[in-house]
């Protein structure tokens, strides 16, 4: 009877998720689709729209814009990344972990403080801009070095991953059987790693095509899809047009998604049970190479970084440079726009805390679980599918979807709560993905161990499952906290007067002319993902150091596998 009644509850709890996927992702996606075809008025237009979009020039243009755009980002940023993963995994160049970190700080500060480093730095008023001549940062150029900025972390991630599973005995036969370098690159390396480059290169192009706040801060008069939403809905109040942008925007989206898809389904594994781990030998003229390498990509990072952080505290820009906490104390405090970097900061707090509940509870209820198997396969596409809907596209979606007053949930809209609720959307797949790795490790005995005692899956849940995969718990939470207070797309149209988030204060600022502000707003942003990431490194040793003690052979300390 107990395992009777906790089956029941399993599932009513998978019932419970499976209607909020609906509300929260699907209903939203359908009142698109609905919007695209109805007039301002709500009358049914059919294809009326679509047919005016594209026949207009400007409009059209704008695909065209957004294409090559993130082909450019994609084809500068994934070599750029690649080079930096080979470094790091092929050379023996020291200060390796710094590198990385490095590398990684862009992913900490929202999209728009690289467009807001380079306008510091090469703008009209910019420090180099006599050495620009003729050429304008504000466009195209502008949105490119912006984006492989943004873009950058996320591919190094992924080619890091993908150079690091190797087998050492293919390099073994290589070298005795004379083979020269270039050529164990390219039948050796590249074939064994363009899984991972196609990913990376998906990846980008995704986040390049449909981030907002870059080409809304240094794009200047050049449209891309992004922004032609955003100046429809927000500018002209033409709601149905920006359902059509909407849709256009998500095609290229879905192809790539759709690419990405089919190359992980042939991916087959690189490392078989007798592999021997790769190990670099040492080279001095390659590792100086290497390093010389890194270290001026990282100089780079580190100057986009520092550039806006400088700029947060000069006084008047460019004609006092004396430093000053003006921006900070005028420009945020009494003007009121701390209270947006509090409401940012209370948001990414939600959303770390009951986001990672729900997705982990639902990754458990489906992997740890029984019956209502067709239930469960509506939940898993559900759970993927956010990760091939633009932000911008999801929260379009949350306006025609919430706003309307027959919506028994329209007392969400313009509330805190739809913000945490989109930004947990948003996110869910990849932290969804992590979630089940880490259940999967857990052997399926302990589960059939508890049925045949009686004991109730929760109490299973609590006192294995959860203690076990607390590292990767921890890693969700770091995740949807420092995705939420950096993201502007998801929420640039669910904000009201008094939940204006850090992210949209910055473009709010950038659109008066308050570029000191939305530096030194930037820079808060950037300080406060790095101080909770040191705060969850703290937690990570921690939760390993007492509850991770079976991970460890036996007779072995946390610091000596460490």
């Amino acid at each position: 009877m107990a395992s009777h009644w906790t089956d029941r509850l399993a599932q009513g709890l998978l019932l419970i998720a499976a209607a909020a996927g609906v509300l929260f992702l699907l209903a939203p996606m359908a009142a698109i689709l609905i919007k695209s075809v109805q007039d301002n008025e709500g009358h049914f237009v059919g294809l009326r729209h679509f047919r005016d979009y594209f026949h207009s020039p400007a409009l059209l243009g704008s695909i065209w814009n957004s294409v090559w755009i993130s082909m450019a980002t994609t084809c500068i940023t994934v070599p750029l990344a690649f080079l930096f993963a080979y470094a790091l995994t092929r050379s023996c160049i020291r200060h390796k972990t710094l590198l990385r970190n490095i590398a990684l700080i862009p992913i900490l500060g929202p999209t728009l403080l690289p467009a807001i480093s380079f306008i510091f730095w090469f703008g009209n008023q910019g420090l180099l801009r006599p050495f620009m001549g003729d050429v304008d940062i504000y466009g195209p150029l502008g949105i490119v070095m912006s984006l492989v900025n943004a873009t950058f972390p996320h591919a190094l991630m992924i080619l890091i991953t993908a150079l690091s599973l190797t087998d050492a005995r293919l390099y073994e036969a290589a070298d005795a059987l004379g083979t020269p370098a270039w050529r164990r690159f390219f039948t050796i390396t590249l074939p064994g790693a363009k899984y991972g480059v196609i990913s990376a290169a998906m990846i980008v192009f995704t986040y390049a095509i449909s981030d907002f706040g870059i080409p809304k801060v240094i794009g200047g008069d050049f449209n891309v899809l992004a922004t032609d939403i955003y100046k429809l809905v927000i500018g002209q109040q033409d709601f149905s047009k920006g359902a059509v942008v909407g849709l256009v925007l998500l095609v290229p989206v879905g192809i790539t998604y759709l690419v990405d898809s089919i190359v992980q389904r042939k991916q087959q594994a690189l490392l078989s049970a007798r592999a021997v781990p790769y190990a670099p030998k040492p080279s001095r003229a390659f590792d100086w190479l290497m390093a010389a390498m890194c270290w001026a990509m990282a100089a780079i990072m580190l100057a986009i970084l520092g550039m806006a952080v400088y700029a947060s505290f000069v006084k008047f820009w460019p004609y006092n440079f004396s430093l000053s906490l003006g921006h900070y104390r005028f420009g945020l405090i009494e003007s009121g726009a701390v209270d947006s970097y509090l409401n940012s900061v209370e948001m990414a707090f939600w959303c770390a805390l009951w986001g990672t509940a729900a997705i982990f509870v639902i990754a458990y209820l489906l992997e740890k679980t029984r019956g209502m198997a067709w239930l469960r396969g509506f939940i898993r596409m559900m759970a993927v599918l956010p990760m091939g809907v633009p932000g911008l596209v999801l929260g379009l979606g949350y306006i025609f979807f919430f706003v309307s007053e027959a919506n028994p949930l329209h007392s969400l809209y313009g509330t805190l709560a739809i913000l945490v609720i989109v930004n947990v959307v948003h996110y869910y797949s990849s932290s969804h993905l992590t979630a089940l790795t880490a259940l999967k490790q857990i052997d399926p005995e302990f589960e059939y161990v508890s049925a045949s005692l009686k004991v109730p899956f929760y109490r299973t849940f609590w006192r294995v499952s959860a203690p076990i995969c607390l590292p990767s718990i921890i890693d969700i939470s770091r995740y949807l906290f420092v995705n939420a207070m950096t993201t502007v797309s998801a929420v640039v149209f669910l904000y009201s007067a008094d939940t204006s988030l850090a992210s949209v204060a910055i473009v709010n600022m950038d659109e008066t002319g308050s570029i000191g502000p939305a530096a030194a707003m930037a820079t808060l942003v950037v300080l406060t993902s790095m101080l909770v990431c040191l705060l969850y490194h703290g937690m990570q040793i921690v939760v390993e150091r007492y509850t991770q003690a079976w991970r460890r052979p036996s007779g072995m300390t946390a610091r000596q596998v460490r």
